[in-house]
C-alpha cells in the first residue's frame, strides 16, 4: 500500500502578530512548524503502514525552507519526501495549490500507484479546508472528510471503512480506493522520532521538483495568475472593553439563577424578549 501525505509548513499561529499600521501579518521572527493537522494525517498513514506494510511519501509545496518540514516527516518514519518549489508558485491560493499538488501526485503515480492521499482537515494559517477536496476532485478520488477513525482497509477488495464526524453524530462510511482522506485532530497521537530515523532524515537526498518536474506546463493555473482569491484586508480583532458582570442571587436554586439571567437579558435586549414572546404564542 502506498500513501501520500500532503503537508504544509506554516508560521506558528500562537506567535503571529498583525502590523498596527499596514494591517499585514508580521512573519519576522515567527518560527515555522508543520501544520498540526497534517501531523495527524502523517501518523494515520504511518499506522496503516505498520498494519499493512507499504510506503509513505510526504509531499510539500512551498519555499526552499520547507525542506525542514519534510525532513521532520522523514524522522517520524516517512519513506520518501518530495518538495515542490518554484518561484512560479508564489501567491498561490487554494485553487492553485490544489492544482499543483494534484499534478505532483500524478507524477508520483507514474512510479508507484497511490492508494490513499492524506491531508489534515485544514491549515492553521488559511483555515479554508479546501485544498484536500480540491486535490480529490482533480484526481477523481473518493473523498472522505473530517475522518475521526480509520476502521479497516481491505487491499484485496480495494475498500476503506472510516468513521466521519458529522453534526448529528458519527457516520461509518465505506468506499473504494484510491481515496483522499482529510483527518481531524485527535484521531491519533504523533509518535516520537527514533534515533535511526533522525539520522536517516538528516542524510536523505530530498527530491526537489520545480514546476516542470511536477508536471505543470500551464503557468496560468498556478501562482497569482491562477489564484482568483483576493485578500482585501487582514486585521486583528479588537479587544473587548466590556467587563464581565457578576450576578448575585439570594438562593442557590438553578431556577432563580436562570430567572435572573433572563430578566437581565430581556432588559438589555428587548428585541430578544419580543421574539421569544412571539414564538410562545
Amino acid at each position: 500500500m502506498h500513501s501520500v501525505v500532503c503537508i504544509k509548513q506554516v508560521p506558528d499561529s500562537s506567535q503571529i502578530r498583525v502590523h498596527p499600521v499596514t494591517n499585514t501579518i508580521m512573519r519576522q521572527g515567527v518560527p515555522a512548524i508543520i501544520n498540526p493537522y497534517d501531523l495527524f494525517a502523517l501518523e494515520a498513514a504511518l499506522k496503516l503502514k505498520d498494519r499493512y506494510g507499504g510506503r509513505v511519501t510526504a509531499l510539500c509545496m512551498g519555499p526552499p525552507q520547507a525542506e525542514a518540514a519534510l525532513r521532520k516527516a522523514l524522522s517520524f518514519g516517512a519513506d520518501e519526501a518530495i518538495l515542490v518549489t518554484d518561484r512560479a508558485f508564489a501567491g498561490s491560493d487554494t485553487l492553485a495549490t490544489s492544482f499543483a499538488l494534484a499534478s505532483a501526485i500524478r507524477q508520483i503515480q507514474r512510479d508507484m500507484a497511490v492508494d490513499i492521499v492524506f491531508t489534515g482537515k485544514q491549515t492553521i494559517d488559511g483555515d479554508t479546508a479546501q485544498v484536500g477536496p480540491g486535490v480529490a476532485k482533480r484526481l477523481d478520488l473518493q473523498l472522505l472528510t473530517y475522518v475521526s477513525n480509520i476502521d479497516e482497509v481491505d487491499l484485496e477488495r480495494g475498500e476503506i471503512v472510516v468513521q466521519r464526524r458529522a453534526e448529528g453524530g458519527v457516520q461509518v462510511l465505506k468506499t473504494r480506493l484510491p481515496a483522499l482522506v482529510t483527518v481531524l485532530e485527535g484521531i491519533n497521537e504523533m509518535r516520537f522520532a527514533t534515533l535511526d530515523d533522525m539520522f536517516r532524515a538528516a542524510r536523505y537526498p530530498l527530491k526537489v521538483w520545480n514546476r516542470e518536474q511536477a508536471g505543470i506546463e500551464d503557468v496560468a493555473r498556478i501562482g497569482l495568475k491562477g489564484s482568483p482569491t483576493v485578500v482585501a484586508k487582514v486585521f486583528a480583532p479588537q479587544a473587548r472593553r466590556e467587563r464581565a458582570e457578576l450576578i448575585e442571587t439570594h438562593s442557590g436554586a438553578s431556577s432563580d439563577v436562570a430567572a435572573t439571567l433572563l430578566a437581565k437579558l430581556f432588559t438589555r435586549y428587548p428585541q430578544v424578549k419580543a421574539q421569544v414572546e412571539r414564538q410562545a404564542l
